[in-house]
């Protein structure tokens, strides 16, 4: 963390990176068993900063990069990149984002472990979708878990959301912070029934106001991570939402970062995460056989 923190002092240097963790090993790490997963980290970090740096302002868009405090946005950058890029054998991320938080109470200001906390913690709970293709991760998660049943179950409500046009068909996709281009959703509040959710997630998540929650397409199923209650299992039921809205309006998000209308002839060109695309594929099945 010093090292990194020098590195930001100094305009993200290169060079003065390496200097400082050579000084920093020399004067505080004699004693350390392993200095090669030090240099590791600060060398994952420096390279990549942009990425890291991207993430952080999308997960936290009221606060630019460069108006984070330095010892915040250099705790964020080693944390996240312990999330996401270095060996979980390691560090697993629980660990990683407590570390992280220890780092920025210890030497941040009173409100600097609540703020990476709320950081890593959004990232950690979007981490259910990008790993939740690996079979060999997610049943490393589930091998010690012998009644799935007792999981805890978020429900969530979402829609292939479209509208027609003399052009042709067009969706509405949002992307996350991981890349994919994906179907909007949100958690159901408390007492309210799966359309209701959906309707209201649609409106807030998206910024349409004029359409219509038409017939269900089919539910999806993942495991997530929770930072406070591990794993979960993520239900989400689908509906189709036609629309007359040409605008799309982003509600502000730390696992979202843009929302656009696509042509039907360019889904497939698209980053789209497996289970999704099969919702759009019945969905737009669900479609054209109403039509007929």
């Amino acid at each position: 963390m010093q090292t990194l923190f020098e590195w930001d002092f100094y305009d993200y240097d290169q060079k003065k990176a390496n200097q400082f963790l050579e000084l920093n090993l020399k004067e505080f790490g004699a004693d350390l068993d392993n200095q090669n997963l030090t240099k590791n980290l600060v060398e994952g970090v420096v390279e990549k900063k942009d990425i890291l740096d991207k993430i952080i302002e999308k997960t936290a868009p009221e606060w630019p990069i460069e108006q984070i405090a330095r010892i915040d946005r250099t705790v964020l950058r080693l944390g996240l990149y312990e999330l996401l890029f270095a060996d979980r054998g390691e560090t697993p991320p629980k660990v990683a984002i407590n570390e992280a938080i220890e780092l920025a109470k210890n030497f941040g200001s009173d409100s600097s472990g609540k703020f990476v906390n709320g950081v890593l913690g959004t990232v950690y709970r979007e981490m259910g979708e990008p790993g939740k293709y690996d079979e060999k991760k997610t049943r490393e998660k589930l091998k010690d878990i012998s009644d799935l049943s007792k999981l805890p179950i978020e429900k969530l409500g979402g829609g292939v959301v479209y509208r027609n046009h003399e052009k042709g068909l067009f969706l509405a996709l949002v992307h996350d912070v991981f890349g994919y281009w994906t179907l909007s959703k949100r958690h159901l509040e408390e007492g309210e029934k799966v359309e209701e959710g959906a309707a209201r997630g649609l409106k807030e998540e998206l910024g349409i106001k004029n359409f219509e929650l038409k017939e269900k397409i089919g539910e999806n199923e993942y495991f997530a991570s929770d930072p406070e209650r591990g794993l979960v299992r993520r239900q989400v039921t689908y509906f189709l939402a036609e629309t007359s809205d040409k605008e799309l309006a982003l509600h502000a998000s730390g696992g979202l970062d843009d929302a656009k209308w696509f042509k039907e002839e360019e889904l497939g060109e698209l980053k789209i995460y497996d289970d999704v695309r099969k919702i759009i594929d019945k969905g737009l099945e669900l479609l054209r056989s109403n039509q007929n």
